[in-house]
């Protein structure tokens, strides 16, 4: 990166809480081969931080992500890109602490699904969400195909996904792919708040439900309860 060149992507701590700030506010956050990689990295170092204990995502600009920069030309083979995608998609779902995506304007295409890998999602009234995808005539990628059906069920997620329409807060809200929506002047403080609350909580407990509830839902009940009973004991010798 030049020495004039701000940086793609922005990491703070505070009290265990690390905030990762998409820094492309022009292309409304649109995620540029830079910031895939350096995205898959921050990710992979929080994934590293044994102080970390919880971890929120959001853009600058007022946005959250257009998606995949797709307008900027590059000399690679198409399988490669979608690589970075994929380490992106991975990194994010194997992190043990609860993360949180803070959507402001929009979240479309892999934006949208970046904001749904996260544990939480909080919006505002004017957030607009889209699987923009088949508009630009691609399908579906960063784990949409995985995470719709999971969260709204197939009809829903064939809906969203063919017809790319664009849908309020409060539409993503009643089908569950948005967790609160909050006052755009009060946002940040709920968010702040909510990280709070999760880093304050046990970490090895909250890691583990996590992980349980991530893998429940392709489990049978007696492997969903076998799980369980591996877990509970590590919870008794951190108390």
């Amino acid at each position: 990166m030049a020495a004039t060149d701000k940086p793609v992507l922005l990491s703070t701590d505070n009290d265990g809480v690390r905030t990762l700030t998409l820094n492309r506010p022009d292309p409304k956050n649109a995620i540029n081969s830079q910031l895939w990689i350096e995205l898959a990295d921050a990710l992979r170092a929080a994934a590293r931080d044994r102080d970390l204990r919880a971890l929120v995502m959001t853009g600058a600009g007022g946005a959250f992500c257009s998606g995949a920069d797709i307008t900027t030309p590059e000399d690679i083979h198409p399988r490669h890109k979608l690589r970075r995608l994929t380490d992106v998609a991975l990194a994010l779902h194997e992190l043990t602490v609860p993360t949180i995506a803070k959507v402001t304007g929009v979240a479309v295409g892999a934006g949208w699904n970046l904001a749904l890998g996260c544990d939480f999602v909080v919006a505002t009234p004017e957030s607009r969400f889209s699987q923009i995808f088949s508009k630009r005539g691609l399908s579906v990628d960063l784990g949409g195909s995985w995470l719709l059906p999971k969260l709204v069920g197939l009809q829903q997620a064939k809906r969203l996904v063919l017809l790319a329409d664009t849908i309020d807060a409060d539409e993503a809200l009643s089908l569950g792919l948005v967790t609160w929506v909050e006052p755009t002047d009060q946002i940040d403080e709920f968010v702040a708040d909510l990280a709070r609350r999760l880093a304050a909580g046990p970490p090895v407990a909250l890691a583990q439900s996590k992980a349980l509830l991530n893998d429940g839902a392709n489990a049978t009940l007696r492997e969903a309860l076998a799980n369980e009973a591996r877990s509970q004991p590590g919870n008794f010798a951190t108390a």
